[in-house]
């Protein structure tokens, strides 16, 4: 009986192409909106959070400054001393490493080639502290470090454009004014969750970059690597305390720099992100009931024009329920047909869209399941109106019907 009631309701929407997928376009467009959307918030999501943990787990940074979104006149903060890393090093309980950072940017040059990178200078520490191995070569000796020695370690993104993508490590190259051993290459990382390429930088001894770049012994940035046994929020706060008493702040006046953990930009980023996808969701879950009320009408068209239909198979013996069966069927089978066309443009719109923006194409199986399980709810929903009405016909008023 099933297979009798599908194959009329196949036929049925056979008969009349156009309007049935005029009466499923709502269908499409919601659950093609709402597997596209969430599908590449799940992707911006696990860009974000790769991005993040690419800079490690159970590390803190630290920066002059009251971080984003405040401060504005008054003097600037001062930078960090050596002093204060070694002050963090030696006295905070649970840190292994404290790597400082000198920035400056210059144009690298190489047989002819230039390019305009990020100079980065750090200690070994720097090493311990970010999970960032090398593709080749080696990071500069305690020796070097302490001399300040014209040694680097370059980006792929370098590597690529100044000796095109070739082996690097023991050629010498030329930083601004000064010549540089390259002793490691950087293994590739791509781009960072904010658009900046990771991998267009160079590194090198901070006391090289203070002394030939910065003209100084500031220090903008540290990043601290925080045992695993302890907590990043112990060690934080042990730090904050440690850097007021240094920096003569006070009780009362606000800390005139800020110490970001890692972990809880992840969790921030994410948490927006997975927000906004749930509400861009939401606005495109709309359309779905949209659809729903589209076929509930077009549904109530077909009662109207198969009154006759209906009033003959009454007469003969056909039950309300077999009736009533007949069109929920076909409501059903309008639903579950648009959601299974919606589920092929999301993918082809995904896969469109997933490079532009730049993230990972991923399937995501219960975001399409749940999609298609709601398109056939739907159809359960909105067209068992239009099918109890057509089984509450009385049989003689439906064949006086013209």
């Amino acid at each position: 009986m099933f297979g009798t009631t599908l194959s009329l309701a196949l036929r049925s929407i056979r008969r009349h192409l156009l309007r049935s997928f005029l009466t499923i376009l709502g269908i499409v467009i919601g659950v093609g909106a709402v597997v596209t959307m969430v599908t590449l918030g799940k992707a911006t999501t696990a860009a974000v959070q790769q991005s993040i943990s690419a800079l490690g787990t159970n590390i803190l940074q630290i920066r002059p400054g009251q971080g984003f979104g405040r401060g504005g006149g008054g003097p600037r903060p001062p930078d960090f001393k050596p002093e204060d890393v070694e002050a963090i090093a030696k006295q905070t309980a649970g840190v292994t490493a404290v790597a400082p950072q000198a920035q400056a940017t210059a144009t690298a040059i190489y047989e002819g080639a230039n390019w305009s990178t990020t100079i980065n200078g750090t200690t070994s520490a720097y090493f311990q502290v970010q999970p960032w191995p090398l593709a080749a070569g080696r990071i500069f000796s305690p020796v070097e470090e302490a001399a300040g020695k014209a040694v680097c370690i370059i980006g792929n993104t370098v590597r690529t454009n100044l000796f095109r993508g070739g082996d690097a490590v023991g050629l010498r190259m030329r930083i601004g004014a000064i010549s540089c051993d390259v002793v490691g290459i950087l293994s590739a990382r791509g781009q960072a969750g904010f658009g900046g390429d990771q991998d267009d930088v160079v590194i090198m001894p901070i006391k090289a970059v203070q002394r030939r770049f910065t003209g100084s012994r500031d220090i903008r940035l540290m990043l601290v690597g925080v045992d695993q046994k302890f907590s990043t929020a112990t060690v934080q706060a042990s730090i904050t305390d440690l850097l007021r008493e240094r920096r003569t702040i006070t009780a009362g006046k606000e800390d005139d720099f800020n110490i970001f953990d890692t972990k809880q930009i992840s969790d921030t980023l994410t948490g927006t992100t997975t927000l906004l996808t749930g509400i861009v969701a939401a606005v495109a879950g709309i359309s779905l009931v949209v659809g729903g009320i589209g076929i509930m009408n077009i549904m109530l068209v077909s009662v109207t024009e198969r009154t006759r239909e209906i009033g003959i198979r009454l007469a003969i013996g056909a039950v309300a329920r077999e009736v009533l069966m007949q069109f929920l069927v076909e409501a059903i089978a309008l639903s579950c047909l648009g959601g299974v066309i919606g589920l092929v443009i999301a993918q082809l719109a995904i896969a469109i869209i997933a490079p532009l923006i730049k993230v990972q194409w991923i399937f995501v199986p219960e975001i399409n399941i749940f999609a298609f399980v709601i398109s056939a709810v739907i159809g359960v929903v909105f067209g068992y109106f239009p099918a109890r009405r057509a089984a509450a016909m009385n049989p003689i008023d439906a064949l006086r019907h013209e």
